[in-house]
């Protein structure tokens, strides 16, 4: 799991490299609610092989560290993250586009059935 805060690039431009290639669960959580940011990653730590079977990558943006170009970005469509908002995640389709919004942390298997829903999901498992 990466923290935009230690990559260099908007998270803008980190979300159009992953396009095509990677799916991703775009995480973000003000100071004064970590402990959904952690429950999350914790509950998802221990899914690697599932995370890496779906192509999926999680960035945790925390909202004392996200700078401010990010928190715009964020702000507008299709994110529409609201200033009051605590808790939010986003899971990005390989399209770009964002498949669900959570308001608060998901089990890992409710994530993975959603993922495995998607088309682009079902034609990938039949290749393998």
């Amino acid at each position: 799991m990466e923290s935009i805060a230690n990559i260099t690039k908007s998270l803008k431009a980190v979300l159009e490299e992953k396009r095509d290639h990677r799916r991703v669960l775009v995480l973000y959580g003000r100071d004064d609610v970590q402990h959904f940011l952690l429950e999350q990653q914790d509950a998802l730590h221990t899914e690697e092989k599932q995370l890496a079977e779906r192509d999926l990558d999680v960035i945790v943006l925390v909202a004392s560290t996200l700078p401010e170009p990010d928190r715009q970005f964020l702000m507008q469509d299709p994110f529409k993250l609201m200033p009051s908002d605590g808790f939010h995640g986003w899971l990005i389709g390989k399209d770009g586009g964002v498949k669900h919004t959570f308001r608060k942390p998901v089990e890992p298997k409710e994530l993975f059935r959603i993922i495995d829903s998607m088309p682009m999901r079902q034609a990938e498992a039949k290749k393998h």
